[in-house]
């Protein structure tokens, strides 16, 4: 007989998390014990309704969520996403949840799956207070008011962190993706570097220039001050460190510029007409 079929990373998704809620339901069922957390509980900040399934399945799958990854999830309810982040995906996972009850069926649920602390926390605290500044990945199902007063944080996180949402959009920051699970909406945003500002390009074809940037969120805007003229930027993108865009110079020629953001310093290639070198940008 020949080797068995590989099972869908999908399948072995679902599977966990039907054993999830089959630990969920046998301890609801319990008598004689202290009183399950229950859905629609009120918390501190807000009422507690798990995120479906399937639409933390997506939320990871949009995040593109690998063994690398430190993922955390933000009001973690009974660690739902952390746990399938951590079995499924082999990510070290963090959960920060206010409610004691809920953060300690979530620690029973990832003893229940085999995962150790090492690999999944639950952390009992407030999100507006708990340190998560080295996640790359972020889980939400918030308030939009709430989800304002964490966008300053979530937009000092570093360049190229993931964050995804069920049912609820940051404030005025635009999504980069949008999925529904049925009527269901999950939001993917990629933390932007920071490169609102002046900066010195030097090009090693000699090109030289001023170029001052507008910045909201991931769009941004600028012109190039170069000898007589000013040249507006066109084709503008920023995901993450990764920046590219596109001028005209005096003499007529479109430049193409991609780079990386390294703080105060962007490095990348360009090209011009037919011809292609390297560049720097820096702050001044």
């Amino acid at each position: 007989m020949g080797a068995p079929a590989p099972r869908s990373p999908m399948l072995d998704f679902r599977a966990g998390m039907l054993a999830v809620s089959l630990v969920l339901a046998a301890a609801g069922a319990r008598a004689g014990t202290p009183a399950e957390p229950k859905i629609g509980q009120a918390g501190k900040d807000v009422i507690w309704i798990p995120t479906p399934e399937p639409v933390i399945a997506r939320m990871l799958a949009m995040a593109q969520v690998t063994g690398e990854d430190h993922v955390v999830d933000l009001g973690a309810g009974d660690g739902r996403l952390v746990i399938a982040a951590a079995k499924h995906y082999g990510a070290r996972a963090t959960g920060i949840e206010f409610d004691a009850g809920l953060v300690a069926l979530a620690r029973r649920l990832a003893r229940q799956q085999g995962l150790s602390p090492g690999r999944l926390r639950m952390i009992q605290g407030d999100v507006f207070r708990e340190d998560f500044a080295d996640a790359t990945v972020v889980g939400l199902y918030l308030l939009p008011e709430m989800l304002l007063r964490l966008r300053p944080r979530l937009l000092k996180l570093r360049p190229g962190t993931r964050i995804v949402s069920h049912h609820f959009k940051i404030p005025d920051w635009e999504p980069d993706e949008v999925s529904w699970v049925g009527v269901r909406g999950a939001y993917l945003w990629v933390v932007p570097a920071d490169v609102a500002g002046g900066w010195r390009i030097a090009g090693s074809d000699g090109f030289a220039a001023d170029l001052d940037v507008e910045q909201s969120f991931q769009r941004f805007k600028g012109r190039v001050q170069l000898a007589s003229v000013k040249a507006g930027l066109r084709a503008t993108t920023l995901r993450g460190d990764a920046i590219a865009f596109e001028l005209v110079d005096e003499l007529g020629v479109l430049r193409a510029f991609s780079g990386r953001v390294l703080g105060d310093r962007i490095e990348g290639s360009f090209r011009a007409g037919e011809r292609a070198g390297t560049w720097t940008a820096t702050r001044r």
